[in-house]
């Protein structure tokens, strides 16, 4: 009788890497290849357990661990979601995450599709309690390190501002920044000057950018103002000399370019201009095409707004080329929400309604027939009525891509793959009213 030799089964292992800098990432040997070369090894001393490397290499140079926003590592968890892993090997723990959090979630994500985990530096095996627990008191001290270490950080951060030092990043317009501080920069300073001193006297930012359009004005970044753009430098208090930090204010370092009197003036306007309240709370009502519909003539996103009037509220949606270079400069500027709203849902119900729909949402779905698809999309309308505005805001969003608003007309682009998802929720709905 000949026996069978057991065979053992083959254990696919695919090693992480991670380093936070890019720094040294040129040379030709580089940390990210020195715990590779670890973990290598530590998988050819496994061998007789059948375990062996998979081809892909999950290297992430230049990415925290203090998240989960890693290219390399979202690919490592789409393999291991498609069963193509079962072990992961990194050279430290923290290699793979720092967040007590983030690794509760990993550890979640591995259970669930058996994946087990290995530290070439450290002895663990996340499918026992002990190991867990060593892991989480591991983690824990990762994660308190990082803290420490970010607090130190605002702490020399804070100290910094409150002597007025300047910390860094892109200078205001007016100024440039030589030996790490703010020094004036002339021609731009006189920029700025002319923007608080036109405001102070028309009161008006659209009429600022034109001016400053015709001019050919151009700010820091060598592209042409617009409203928002005025709107911060008349907010810099840099430019009276202060640094501002959350909701304190020091005595800076640099020069003032706009005096106190004018500073005052301005902000004087500025609080009583009532088109003027970026930090406003907006009104709570439905606004059910936000961030889908688009003025076709300036190919810009349509904002909603509101004004009221004797005491009655008109909604519409604003074009953001006309909110930004001012409403000359796009022919359709603005459009009613409701009635626009009204159109859209209009135009939605019709093509719902249609057969080639039905059949389409049909064929590509599974679990439905025909018959519920006819009948959860005809319960649309009543159902309608009963929904909270951001689940009608919610739904819109699902069956419309895009909204295209012009003089002539408005066209809507459907969101095919909407439907499916549509009609199941409108069953699911319908089952639970029976």
């Amino acid at each position: 009788m000949i026996t069978k030799k057991p065979t053992t089964p083959k254990i696919r292992c695919a090693i992480y890497t991670r380093k936070s800098t890019e720094d040294g990432l040129d040379m030709e040997f580089n940390t990210l290849d020195a715990q590779r070369e670890a973990c290598e090894a530590y998988i050819v001393s496994q061998k007789s357990e059948g375990w062996f490397l998979v081809p892909d290499r999950y290297d992430d140079g230049g990415f925290s661990g203090g998240n989960l926003e890693r290219p390399a590592l979202q690919r490592l968890l789409a393999d291991i979601e498609a069963g193509r892993i079962n072990v992961i090997i990194v050279y430290k723990i923290d290699r793979l995450t720092r967040s007590l959090m983030d690794f509760a979630k990993l550890v979640e994500v591995f259970d669930k599709r058996q994946v087990t985990f290995a530290s070439v530096t450290q002895a663990f095996n996340t499918t026992t309690s002990m190991g867990r627990l060593t892991l989480n008191i591991l983690l824990s001290f990762a994660q308190f390190e990082r803290e420490v270490s970010a607090e130190r950080i605002r702490d020399k951060f804070l100290a910094s501002k409150k002597k007025g030092m300047w910390m860094g990043g892109h200078p205001p317009l007016g100024y440039d920044v030589k030996d790490r501080k703010l020094v004036v920069n002339p021609a731009e300073a006189e920029t700025v000057r002319w923007i608080f001193q036109r405001f102070a006297e028309s009161g008006s930012a659209v009429q600022i950018v034109r001016e400053l359009g015709e001019k050919g004005t151009v700010g820091k970044n060598g592209n042409r103002m617009d409203r928002p753009y005025v709107y911060r430098i008349l907010k810099n208090r840099y430019f009276i000399g202060e640094v501002p930090h959350r909701d304190a204010v020091y005595p800076g370092e640099h020069e003032a370019i706009i005096d106190r009197a004018l500073w005052d003036q301005v902000h004087t306007i500025m609080d009583g201009n009532n088109h003027y309240q970026p930090d406003r709370i907006r009104v709570q009502t439905p606004a059910l095409l936000k961030g889908i519909i688009r003025c076709r003539h300036c190919d810009r996103i349509m904002r909603p707004s509101f004004t009221r009037k004797q005491g009655k509220l008109y909604r519409y949606y604003v074009c953001h080329g006309a909110d930004k270079h001012g409403r000359e400069t796009c022919p359709l500027r603005s459009v009613a929400a409701g009635e626009i709203e009204a159109m859209a849902l209009s135009q939605v119900r019709t093509m719902l309604r249609s057969p080639e729909m039905v059949v389409k949402t049909w064929q590509s779905e599974e679990g439905l027939n025909e018959r519920d698809v006819v009948e959860a999309l005809r319960k649309l309308d009543p159902v309608w009525e009963e929904l909270f505005p951001v689940e009608q805001q919610r739904l819109v969003g699902l069956l419309i891509s895009r909204l295209d608003v012009e003089k002539g007309g408005v066209e809507v682009h459907l969101r095919a793959t909407g439907l499916n998802t549509l009609a199941r929720e409108l069953n699911d709905f319908r089952s639970e009213q029976e």
